[in-house]
Parts: C-alpha cells; structure tokens; sequence
C-alpha cells in the first residue's frame, strides 16, 4: 500500500510546515543534475545561460531553475513539468493523477510540488543517472499520453532547467511541495534504482518507438543546406558537428545510433585540424556535453579510452580518404584573404604612407574617443555607439591606417548588431558637432563606405597631453554577445586598470549602478573577475573568452551571421555582373539598386572575421 501522500491522489497544499529555503536547501542539489542554477531577473520569462550560478543551499532570491542535465550530458531525476496554461487547472489535476498511477504500476517513487499557478512539477530521481537521448525518449512517450506535459526542459541538453520545490514563483509565492520534507528528501536519498528504469521503459515502449518514428520523418538541418560551401579554418568544425557535440541532437535518417552520431563529430573535429586533447577538454569542461552523453554509455574510467577508439578510427579514415583538391588540409586554410595591412591609396595624396604617424594618430584618437564618451549616455543606443567606434579603432589598428574601408555587415558582426542598426549609427556618428568619424568616400559596387578616424580640433590638445592607453582596443569580443554590452566595457575597463572599487567602476564608465553591479554579479559567477579582501575587481586572467564563447554556443551564432552575408554578398556580386558592365559604371548607393539589402564588406578583408581570432 502507498504511502498517504502518494495514494491520496492530488494535494492542494503542502502537507507540511517546511520553509521554502529549507526545501531548496534539501532538494535543489539532490535533484540537480549539475550543482548550477539559472535565476529569473524578468519575473519568471526567461532564465538565460548569463544569468547562471553556482547552485548553494542559499535560498535565490529570484525564480531559479537548476540545470537538468550534467556536464556529462546525463540527468540524476526525470522532470516532469505539468503546465496549467495548456488545458487549465482541472486538467493538470487529472494528468498528475494519471502519471501517479503509472509511476505505482511500475515501482517508482517521486516528489511532488504545485506552483501558485495550478502548474505541477512531479520529479522521479534516479540511482543511476542516464543520457540525454534516453531521458528525452521517454520524456517525450509520456507526453503522448498527457496533454499537459510540457516535454521541452528534456529535449534540450543545454538550456534545459526546472524550478524545483522552494523556488521563488514568478506570480509571487514558491514551488511548494505536495508532501512533506521529510518524505520528499527520503526519496530524493534514495533514488529508483535501474531495475525500476527498465521497467518504466518497457511499459512506454511502444511509445517511444513512436517517438522516434516521428523523429526520423521530420526536418533536420544537414551540412548539404549549408549553401554555398565553405571550408573551416583550423580548430573550428561546420557548425553542424558543433550542434551535435554541444546539443547531442542529430539527423535520425543521417546517424542511425548514438555511437553513429558520435564518430561523426570526432571525425569532424580531427578533419578540422584539432587534436585528441581539444575534444577531450570540450567534453571535460561541459562545452560539449552532447558528445559526452554519447559515452555515458560506458563506465566512468572506460569513456576516455572509448573516446580514444574513436579519434584512432577517426585519423585512420581520414589517412585512407584524403580530401578531393590539391591535397591540402582545406580545414586549415581561412575562407577569407587576410587584411591588406596598406593603407588605401587615395587622390591627393591625403594618407600618410608612414606607419608610425599613422600609430600615433590612431592612439591619439583613442585618447579622443575616451574624452568625449561621457557624451554618450548608458542607454542602448550609447552603448551602440561607443561599440561601433571602438570597432573601428579595432580596424584602424590592425590595417596601421586611419582609414578605414568596411561594409555595415562587417562592423555588424564585429559589434553584435544588426547592420541596418550599423548604419543608422554610423549615420549618426558622422553627423555629430565634434565627430570622431569623417565620411571619405562612399561604397561603390564591393567596396564599403570608406571612414577615417578624425581627431576634432577642439580636443586635439587635450588628447594629445593623455598618455596613451597600453594594449589592444576590442569591438564586441564573442562572449559579450551573450553576457551584454555593459560587461564589455566593464571587462575593458578593469583590464586596463585592475582593482577598481564598483563605485570607481561606474564613475570610469557612466553606466548605472544597477547595470554594473549586475554586470559584476554575472561576471563573477563565470569566473571572468573576482573580488579581492579589499573590495576591488580584477580580471581573473586564466578564464578563456573564447573558451566561454564556446561555451555559451555564441562562436555558432557569429558563423551563422557571416554565412548569411557572404550569401548575401554572392547574391549581390552576381547583380552587379549582371547589371554593371565595367567598373567605371558602378553605380552610387543611392541609385536604383537593391544596395541596402546586398551590400558586403569589401573584398580585400572582412572585419568581421576577426572574430574567430580573438583569444580573449
């Protein structure tokens, strides 16, 4: 016979007087698959990856949703999230009591909360943790059966999470449980063993073979979509393999098994020029998780011997089917010619030829640009702004001119906006009393409007007396894409000047005290600064950014914003050989061509693919 709370069908209320920071305290980390949290700031809307944190027993203060799959692409409970939105209340009622039927008939035992809501969240633990594919497949056979199930926190390895029981809820209130602590962490200590799994499955197997019928008829994203062809430079696989190591998702009709889909991405990643030891830290590190769910397969101390299999299998193949061409490893070779370190040839002898006055101008410059960023305000559209000319002093560095030739798409990409955005700025910034950009030359056929970076007259003394600011100046590097302009200039901010104090942090970089600490706060929880006995930032300087690029599957959202201008950029070249017949008929911007939806960047380089460089 079952246990009261277990036969008594659906409770309406805790049978208990646990606090919600006690049931947090005993089940968040039991029930985790890995000990990380993801907290709310938007009243419940989203909970995104930037936002993540190590999971305590500390009670969040906002909503927070542990992360349902480990590093290992493994989950330690099945989350069962019932959701009253769906078919109301009543229904979520009626399919709890169903789902409490079959979890009996089987053997299983469970913890149960309700959210203010009417939502329902039933969690089955499990002795022995399994994949991602296995969790999934039956996740998704239960919810053939129950309307109100919603299925996606297990169909996604890397952003999958649920409240658990003591959770702030987004309508006030806390996932509160249906049982009593005691009895909840009873279960959550000892968990359904593998016997009891089996059986779970055995009964849903019609279901998930179901499931997995329907998989194979639907859609699924190929390297043969991927047009035009374009090879990889060294160390970065198709965005593809990138998928499927980080998501653990693949083509069913393509990879007929998870030891299928995996030698694909090892193969992948060895024909792409890296080594046994970049695949073996990606999966240790938890940026590909769905490659490691692949070996969780195997016992813990026979994964990396198994991976090891596979990367020897993997070179073999590849020794016996060389790449078609000239025999070159195409992995290695950049899609794009690198940048014309020259500065432009223009009429009148207007540019220095002489490297050094050029460096001195461009740092003078950046001197300029640091006097008058107080005039842009910490708004979006300041952050923007300030963005897009550090873009292009990125630029001016890297060609030694101050002259600076990019489409709108190339500084896109290099600022994380979308390039009419880019232009609406550049618009702006050229218009300005004092600007620090001047208009030379507007683009023509493939080549980009051409820029150069103006000292204003009226602040040319005063940049001249600043000392120069040592290293680099950087557009939006990668990582910032996820973790939000505010970090960016934060991050410079202590990198050129460590140990600064958070109220010295918002004098030097007139953001707002709740956009720095914020900012802070998400920072430090990744590890990138940290905060001395004194109070002070730093960098913490053995944190990668481009390793947490990664991480945070940004690196695939940047290939995705280049793949679909250089399509653009075809489409446009192959108007202009339709329509242009010598360069001297180009035609202006402003004439009747579609210029504003085909523009690219220029021929010779792309500002753009200094993205894939930066190593943080």
């Amino acid at each position: 016979m079952l246990p009261a709370v277990y036969s008594a069908g659906v409770s309406h209320g805790p049978s208990s007087s646990s606090s919600p920071a006690q049931a947090w305290a005993a089940l968040a980390p039991l029930l985790a698959g890995q000990l990380r949290v993801r907290l709310s700031r938007d009243a419940g809307k989203t909970y995104p990856q930037k936002h993540e944190r190590a999971l305590t027993e500390a009670l969040p203060s906002f909503p927070a949703a542990v992360r349902i799959f480990g590093k290992d692409g493994t989950c330690a409970a099945i989350f069962l999230d019932f959701d009253s939105s769906v078919a109301g209340v009543e229904w979520v009622e009626a399919d709890v009591r169903a789902i409490q039927a079959w979890l009996h008939s089987v053997g299983a035992r469970w913890i149960e909360d309700f959210s203010p809501n009417g939502g329902r969240h039933v969690y089955v633990p499990l002795a022995q943790r399994v994949t991602f594919s296995e969790a999934r497949d039956l996740v998704e056979a239960l919810g053939t059966r129950y309307r109100t199930l919603d299925k996606t926190p297990h169909q996604n390895l890397l952003h999958g999470c649920m409240r658990t029981p003591g959770s702030p809820h987004k309508r006030g209130g806390y996932q509160e449980l249906a049982m009593s602590l005691s009895m909840a962490y009873d279960v959550a200590r000892r968990p359904n063993s593998a016997t009891i799994w089996a059986a779970m499955n055995a009964d849903l197997a019609g279901e998930i073979g179901a499931v997995r019928a329907l998989r194979l008829e639907q859609a699924f994203p190929t390297a043969a979509d991927e047009a035009p062809k374009l090879q990889h430079p060294a160390g970065r696989m198709s965005r593809v393999m990138q998928l499927m190591a980080q998501t653990g998702l693949y083509d069913s009709n393509r990879y007929a098994s998870d030891s299928d889909a995996r030698q694909a991405i090892i193969t992948g990643a060895a024909a792409a020029g890296m080594e046994l030891t970049d695949v073996e830290r990606r999966m240790m590190q938890g940026t590909w998780p769905g490659l490691a769910s692949f070996y969780a397969r195997y016992a813990a101390r026979h994964r990396v011997p198994a991976l090891r299999r596979d990367w020897l299998n993997a070179v073999k193949y590849l020794s016996k089917n060389p790449r078609s061409g000239d025999g070159k490893n195409n992995a290695r070779i950049s899609p794009t010619s690198q940048p014309n370190t020259q500065p432009p040839v223009l009429k009148g002898n207007l540019v220095s030829t002489n490297p050094d006055t050029e460096h001195r101008l461009i740092r003078t410059w950046r001197n300029a640009l640091r006097l008058k960023e107080h005039t842009y305000t910490g708004t979006r559209t300041g952050l923007a702004r300030r963005m897009v000319l550090r873009s292009l002093g990125e630029a001016a560095h890297m060609t030694a001119s101050r002259f600076v030739e990019f489409g709108a798409r190339s500084i896109a990409v290099a600022t994380g906006l979308d390039h009419t955005t880019v232009g609406a700025h550049l618009r702006a910034l050229r218009s300005e009393r004092d600007p620090l950009v001047t208009l030379v030359e507007q683009g023509r056929g493939t080549k980009g409007d051409l820029y150069m970076l103006t000292v204003p007259e009226e602040m040319k003394a005063a940049a001249e007396d600043l000392t120069w600011r040592k290293g680099k100046i950087h557009a939006l590097r990668p990582v910032f894409r996820e973790l939000g302009l505010p970090a960016a200039f934060i991050y410079e901010a202590l990198e050129h000047s460590p140990g600064l104090t958070t109220a010295e942090i918002v004098k030097l970089t007139r953001l707002s005290r709740t956009a720095v600490s914020e900012a802070l706060e998400v920072m430090a929880a990744w590890n990138m600064i940290s905060r001395d006995t004194t109070r002070t930032w730093s960098v913490v300087a053995t944190t990668s950014l481009k390793e947490l690029a990664e991480h945070f599957g940004v690196l695939a959202a940047v290939a995705a914003q280049l793949q679909r201008y250089r399509i653009e950029r075809i489409l446009w070249k192959e108007w202009l050989s339709k329509n242009v017949n010598t360069v001297a008929e180009l035609l202006s911007p402003g004439e009747d061509y579609p210029w504003e939806a085909f523009e690219g960047p220029p021929d010779e380089w792309a500002l753009s693919d200094m993205a894939f460089k930066r190593v943080g």
